[in-house]
C-alpha cells in the first residue's frame, strides 16, 4: 500500500471519522448486533454496500486528479455520488466526514486540483474528497479505493468496541480476516475508476440507509454517542 494511503487508514487522521458509527449505534441499539460473532454478518454488509459505492468513487477522483480534470468533472462525481445515496442522513454524514478530511488533507497536500474542487462543492463527499487527495499525493486509484473500504468497516468495528464494550482484540482479528474481501472491492472499483462519473456502478445498503435515517432522528431526540 502507498503511504498515502496508510496515511488516511491510520485511526489518527484528524479527519473527524471518530465521530461516526457507520450505522453501528442504531444496530445495537436495536440490539441487532450483541456479541462478538454477530460482527462479521454486519461489516461484511456494510463493505459491499456503502464500502464498495465509496471505493468506486475514491477510485474515480484519484484517477480524476492525476489527470488533472475540468472543476465540471468534480461537480459531476459528487452529484453522481449524492444520487447513489437516497439517505439524506448518509449523504450529510459523508460530507461532514468530507469537510474534515478536506481541511486536513489541504494542510498535508495543498495543490490547486483541491482548490478547483473545493470551489465547485465546498462540501465534498467523503469518498470525492479523500480519493482526490490520493490522486494528487500520488496514490493509485486501487490505493485510494483500499483505504476507503477499509474505514468503511474499521470505524464501525471500532464503534463496536466503545458501544458495546467488545473485546479489541477480538474485534482486530474479524477486521483482518475480512482482508481479501477488502481488497477485492479495491480491486472491482480501481477497473472502472475511468469511467464517466455516470457509468460509475451504485451498489446499495437499504437496510442503513433506513437505520440512518432513524439515528438522525433519535440523535435529535436523546444524547447519541456518535454523530451517524
Amino acid at each position: 500500500m502507498d503511504t498515502v494511503a496508510l496515511l488516511f487508514a491510520d485511526s489518527r487522521f484528524p479527519g473527524g471519522a471518530h465521530v461516526h458509527s457507520g450505522g453501528l449505534e442504531e444496530v445495537a441499539t436495536r440490539k441487532l448486533i450483541t456479541s462478538e460473532a454477530d460482527l462479521p454478518g454486519f461489516l461484511s454488509g456494510r463493505l459491499s454496500g456503502a464500502g464498495s459505492l465509496a471505493a468506486c468513487f475514491a477510485a474515480a477522483s484519484a484517477h480524476a486528479a492525476a489527470r488533472g480534470v475540468h472543476k465540471r468533472h468534480w461537480a459531476a462525481l459528487d452529484a453522481e455520488l449524492d444520487a447513489r445515496t437516497p439517505s439524506f442522513a448518509q449523504r450529510e454524514a459523508s460530507r461532514a466526514q468530507g469537510r474534515g478530511t478536506a481541511r486536513a488533507g489541504r494542510v498535508a497536500w495543498p495543490s490547486p486540483v483541491i482548490d478547483g474542487l473545493l470551489t465547485v462543492t465546498p462540501r465534498p463527499h467523503h469518498a470525492v474528497i479523500a480519493g482526490a487527495l490520493a490522486g494528487v499525493a500520488g496514490a493509485s486509484p486501487r490505493d485510494a479505493a483500499l483505504f476507503v473500504a477499509y474505514q468503511a468497516i474499521s470505524g464501525p468495528a471500532s464503534a463496536a468496541v466503545r458501544l458495546l464494550g467488545f473485546d479489541p482484540l477480538t474485534v482486530n482479528a474479524v477486521v483482518a480476516a475480512m482482508a481479501r474481501e477488502i481488497e477485492a472491492v479495491a480491486e472491482r472499483a480501481s477497473a472502472v475508476a475511468g469511467a464517466a462519473p455516470a457509468d460509475l456502478p451504485g451498489p446499495g445498503a437499504p437496510a442503513l440507509d433506513l437505520f440512518a435515517e432513524a439515528h438522525l432522528r433519535r440523535h435529535k431526540e436523546e444524547v447519541r454517542l456518535f454523530a451517524s
